[in-house]
């Protein structure tokens, strides 16, 4: 039997989750490239040096057990560790940054942050750059888990996070609106609670890994919610009337 140490890689920790996302070994070896049998092989090799059953196999749909959960958050982990690790032997080789990854909030404007690449490219930099979109409390997790070097936007207090260094980058009014055709519209305002609970509000879903850390904001107890993973996608729902919410006022202006 093989150890933890012999089948714990970063391959075969990207089976288990293709598995954990497509829910049956057949669909997760056609995103891999490879035959079911190598899949359910790989995963039967983890199983058995860890002695636990990493999916319950009981339906139709191939299922996270809580090991099997534990197995593929930790691993993330490993495999971010191991990012970090390379790029900072890289750094350490040239003296500069293989690559600098810049975690974005996704309730800034991207057109200002497109500005900022242009002055960075401006210095002719040989280190690459690298923009993602985060939201909520997933942007300074970025940071924290080092998946990215900067954060802009971060709407929660670093606090005192060992490394972390922070400095406010100025305020950002959000503006309750919704729709011209919305059935909110000519209710007197201020909008009660017990009258906006009975209309569905579009929300940003927080791109925390950890579910912990995960924010909720401006939803009140019991409201229809309509998740959606980017501030763009939140304007082009409420534009069509889809529900209402908070906005950056720049993003709510009149084009």
């Amino acid at each position: 039997m093989s150890s933890p140490r012999e089948v714990l890689t970063p391959d075969a920790l990207g089976v288990v989750q293709a598995v954990a996302v497509h829910g049956s070994f057949a669909a997760a070896a056609r995103e891999l490239g490879l035959v079911p049998s190598a899949v359910t092989y790989r995963i039967r090799q983890l199983e058995d040096a860890l002695d636990v059953l990493l999916f319950d196999r009981s339906s139709r749909q191939a299922r996270l057990t809580p090991a099997g959960s534990e197995l593929l958050s930790a691993g993330q982990q490993l495999l971010q560790d191991i990012d970090t690790m390379a790029n900072r032997v890289k750094r350490v080789a040239t003296g500069w940054e293989a690559e600098f990854t810049v975690a974005v909030d996704t309730a800034l404007s991207a057109s200002t942050v497109m500005e900022l690449a242009e002055s960075f490219y401006a210095l002719q930099p040989t280190t690459r750059l690298r923009l993602r979109e985060e939201a909520l409390a997933g942007t300074l997790e970025a940071v924290t888990t080092g998946r990215a070097e900067l954060a802009l936007g971060v709407v929660v207090e670093p606090g005192t996070t060992a490394g972390i260094n922070s400095h406010e980058l100025g305020d950002l009014l959000f503006v309750y609106v919704v729709a011209p055709h919305h059935p909110l519209v000519g209710i007197p305002e201020p909008i009660a609670d017990d009258v906006l609970v009975r209309h569905r509000v579009v929300a940003v879903s927080d791109s925390a890994l950890q579910r912990s850390l995960a924010l909720t904001l401006g939803l009140l107890t019991g409201q229809d919610v309509l998740t959606v993973p980017t501030m763009r996608a939140k304007l082009d729902a409420q534009l069509r009337g889809l529900g209402g919410g908070f906005l950056p006022e720049p993003l709510a202006r009149p084009i």
